[in-house]
């Protein structure tokens, strides 16, 4: 087998590994299910308390279902990005509900899509904490509790600030 067969080979079969990301990506749609689940068990929930509940209740359990629908299109997201980026295209062009996004997020926008995400959804999370403050009770996190999450949260802010201008600036740069 000459050098030539070997090398050809060799980049067939590590071009057909791509493949082996489909399962995590099946697993990717398990997960969206779950998603759905949860929701309709928050919502289900929620619902016979409607009527008996205080306004700031009924905002922290609309922004509880709103952080779960936020999390389902990130990982919708990741899945169809994902998917057409390192595995193979959809061939879905003929479909007339098919999103607009789809086939034009390169992975530069997917990392930005998904770090805007992330922020929401951790400002989501923190505004429920904030609203629960006044509550006191056992769900209300201590000071310095607090003081992590809006740390980690400011993280997850400036990572996409500074995410957005490397992205910026190698898309300025002759060699992207």
């Amino acid at each position: 087998m000459s050098e030539n067969a070997l090398e050809r080979g060799l980049e067939r079969g590590l071009f057909a590994s791509r493949w082996l990301l489909a399962p995590i990506y099946v697993g990717l749609v398990v997960s969206l299910v779950m998603l759905v689940v949860i929701f309709f068990r928050e919502l289900f929930a929620k619902l016979p308390k409607v009527l008996t509940m205080s306004a700031d209740d009924g905002i922290l359990s609309i922004l509880s279902l709103i952080d779960l629908s936020l999390a389902a299109n990130l990982l919708l997201i990741v899945l169809f990005s994902g998917y057409e980026t390192f595995v193979s295209k959809l061939h879905v062009e003929d479909e007339t509900d098919r999103p607009n996004w789809m086939g034009t997020v390169d992975f530069s926008g997917l990392k930005l899509k998904l770090i805007a995400s992330i922020v929401a959804i951790s400002g989501i999370h923190l505004l429920k904490v904030f609203m629960a403050l006044g509550e006191g009770g056992t769900h209300s996190p201590d000071v310095e509790t607090l003081k992590w999450m809006m740390f980690i949260h400011l993280t997850f802010v400036v990572s996409g600030v500074l995410l957005a201008a490397m992205d910026w600036l190698s898309s300025r740069s002759d060699k992207h």
